[in-house]
């Protein structure tokens, strides 16, 4: 299966960072984000992200791949033969 690793595209710097005042805030911003890597998360079920895509402004758009349990190394096939016919490693945004 291959869904959004996040819901948005990749969010500014300091998006995460929070006001210990408000640690609702934080969390709430944080569990929108990580809506399709959660349920993963909690199960255990194999899943992994891989930048196949970029925004306009260079920055990685995850998809997750999620496999079946115990085939963990179908994802890394996977992965190897994506990465083969869409290189990434190359690709880096700019920094200011």
């Amino acid at each position: 299966m291959a869904d959004p690793t996040m819901n948005t595209a990749p969010p500014p710097l300091g998006f995460f960072d929070h006001d210990k005042s408000e640690p609702q805030r934080a969390r709430q911003r944080m569990e929108a984000s990580a809506y399709f890597t959660s349920l993963c998360n909690v199960t255990g079920q194999p899943a992994m992200s891989l930048p196949l895509h970029q925004t306009d402004d260079g920055l990685p758009v995850g998809v997750q791949l999620i496999g079946r349990f115990g085939e963990e190394s179908t994802l890394y096939r996977l992965a190897a033969q994506l990465e083969t016919a869409q290189p990434w490693a190359d690709k880096w945004p700019e920094v200011s």
